[in-house]
């Protein structure tokens, strides 16, 4: 699992550029950095682009505010081994994101998996995100069938994600 630091004061919301409305060139900026910060598997990092009181669902888990966020990504990340994301910005309006993602991992019995999900995102003005709506589904893959090895390269940087 990446660094996590318990001492971040997780009541305080900092802006978070860049805020709505969204253009194209801004939820792209937005959909990268919740990709890049996701791939820190930094639970309190993560945490701090959302409001004090965000509301999640993840699958079939409902819960609110950044204790419960780091709660949950501390327990997803000691579960998904070499875990690594790729999200596509599907689509965007004012304050509102629409992603596709990918990711990577293995069980504790070394069982690969690629899970392919949807999110939905609603920002403040402040440009942190209120409410995240996430549908995951897992397919088992084989090693030697993975696409992510670790973060995007520069040359990466903005490409869509392919559908299988």
């Amino acid at each position: 699992m990446g660094h996590s630091d318990a001492s971040v004061d997780l009541s305080v919301a900092e802006p978070r550029p860049p805020f709505p409305p969204f253009t194209e060139e801004s939820a792209r900026k937005k959909v990268q950095a919740a990709e890049d910060a996701w791939n820190t598997k930094d639970p309190h990092k993560v945490a701090l682009a959302y409001t004090p009181d965000s509301r999640w669902r993840n699958r079939e888990e409902f819960f609110a505010g950044r204790e419960a966020i780091v709660e949950f990504l501390t327990r997803k990340w000691e579960k998904e081994n070499g875990y690594v994301l790729r999200k596509s910005l599907w689509s965007y309006s004012e304050n509102r994101i629409g992603v596709r993602f990918q990711y990577e991992w293995y069980d504790e019995t070394g069982q690969w998996w690629r899970s392919y999900g949807n999110e939905l995102w609603e920002f403040t003005d402040e440009g942190l995100m209120a409410r995240r709506e996430a549908s995951i589904n897992d397919v088992q893959i084989q090693e030697s069938e993975r696409r992510f090895t670790g973060p995007r390269t520069e040359a990466e940087a903005g490409q869509d994600i392919p559908l299988q």
